[in-house]
């Protein structure tokens, strides 16, 4: 009988969100999601150049919490601040508690 070393679950190369950083660019939209353990994870948001603001903010929002609950087992909510420039958003993360399904903010 040959017996398995029992594996380690690997930690995933990124932290627990706890921002993000969202950019309407020509090119289209960019985002950097902050990490609590200070990593930064940045790449282009998976969506039509042309995209309403709104619906940007949803989907990264939908990708930070998603993200967050696959790799982390982590229900987070995302509230998105008041814009400080028409083409730049800014969002909290916050983890929340309990088993309950993660919500995210669109508004803002």
């Amino acid at each position: 009988m040959v017996r398995r070393k029992k594996e380690k679950k690997k930690r995933p190369d990124w932290g627990i969100p706890k921002g993000i950083v969202l950019l309407a660019t020509p090119e289209g939209w960019r985002h950097s999601i902050l990490t609590m353990e200070g990593g930064t994870l940045c790449g282009r948001l998976d969506i039509p150049i042309n995209t309403d603001p709104q619906d940007a903010r949803a989907a990264a929002a939908r990708m930070v919490t998603e993200l967050a609950h696959d790799f982390h087992d982590a229900n987070v909510q995302v509230s998105w601040d008041p814009p400080q420039e028409p083409w730049s958003w800014t969002a909290q993360v916050a983890l929340v508690a309990g088993d309950a399904p993660a919500s995210s903010d669109t508004e803002g």
